[in-house]
């Protein structure tokens, strides 16, 4: 039970599927897999977030291919077993369908990982975190929120129903690149 005066925090972590094969022939989007650099990057997110002890109570994901393939190699990355909720509004919603899903998450959960798609998430982000005068990352996070990208937006609620925009601050924005110049963009 906290104490009085505790200030609770819920942390809210944002990872984006890791980079896909468009050159794959399949016929849906939602069968897309992992193209080898993605398995990379999502298994080196995972390394980093082992590394600089930053976990997660539960885990929400969109049950497209790349997602679940993504989270097969961050856990492989973390050196634990991950076992998401497969939630399929996850898949390709917008910022305030994420928002919905994440507002009514467990209380006894403090920091969720939601795993899915852009813009969605990129737009949650913008729409939790306030735009300040020399925020880097919440400027990283406007100008691109590449794949296999994770975020973590910290909020003073005690229930997730009370997360409301403009109430977060971004703690954390990691890029695959950020980690291993190999694992960003493509140069021509």
């Amino acid at each position: 039970m906290p104490q009085e005066g505790h200030l609770i925090v819920k942390k809210l972590m944002l990872l984006r599927h890791a980079k896909s094969g468009w050159d794959d022939p399949v016929s849906r989007d939602f069968d897309r897999p992992l193209n080898t650099k993605g398995k990379r990057a999502a298994h080196r997110i995972g390394e980093y977030l082992r590394e600089h002890h930053i976990g997660f109570d539960h885990v929400v994901a969109s049950p497209a291919v790349r997602v679940v393939e993504t989270i097969e190699h961050l856990a492989e990355g973390t050196g634990e077993t991950i076992a998401p909720a497969w939630d399929k509004r996850v898949y390709l919603a917008s910022a305030v369908s994420l928002l919905d899903v994440v507002q009514e998450a467990d209380d006894r959960f403090d920091t969720l990982l939601l795993v899915g798609h852009n813009p969605g998430l990129e737009d949650l982000v913008l729409m939790m975190v306030p735009d300040k005068p020399g925020d880097e990352a919440r400027d990283q996070v406007e100008e691109k929120f590449p794949t296999a990208s994770v975020a973590e937006i910290s909020f003073a609620v005690d229930r997730w129903e009370d997360i409301r925009p403009n109430s977060g601050t971004l703690s954390l924005f990691v890029r695959p690149r950020d980690l291993d110049p190999a694992l960003g963009p493509d140069q021509s």
